[in-house]
């Protein structure tokens, strides 16, 4: 299974694109920050992801606040066949209620 969900701020969106065959696409870079339990103690983590959204999700996805905390859900994928890089393919968003930031 590939299934991402993560709670993260927007800090950097790009203008809606088309890809040729149409589909809409918003590219966007989240940020996560967070202290996770590991091996019995308290571990600080920090990371930045691209991600993308297609379709119908992307212009609401690029109608997110910047610094607004949200639960992203999706998947990840190669930012494209020949790559190395991952890119976070977001199905799914709402507002974070008093979530506990957490890597599901």
């Amino acid at each position: 299974m590939n299934q991402l969900k993560v709670v993260a701020t927007v800090v950097e969106k790009s203008v809606l694109r088309y890809t040729p065959a149409g589909i809409p696409i918003a590219t966007a870079t989240l940020v996560h920050d967070s202290k996770q339990e590991q091996a019995g103690g308290q571990r600080q983590v920090e990371f930045e992801i691209p991600a993308i959204a297609a379709g119908e999700i992307s212009k609401r996805f690029l109608d997110i606040e910047l610094g607004a905390a949200m639960v992203f859900t999706g998947f990840l994928a190669r930012k494209n066949r020949n790559s190395k890089s991952i890119v976070f393919h977001v199905t799914e968003f709402e507002v974070a209620k008093n979530e506990t930031n957490l890597l599901d």
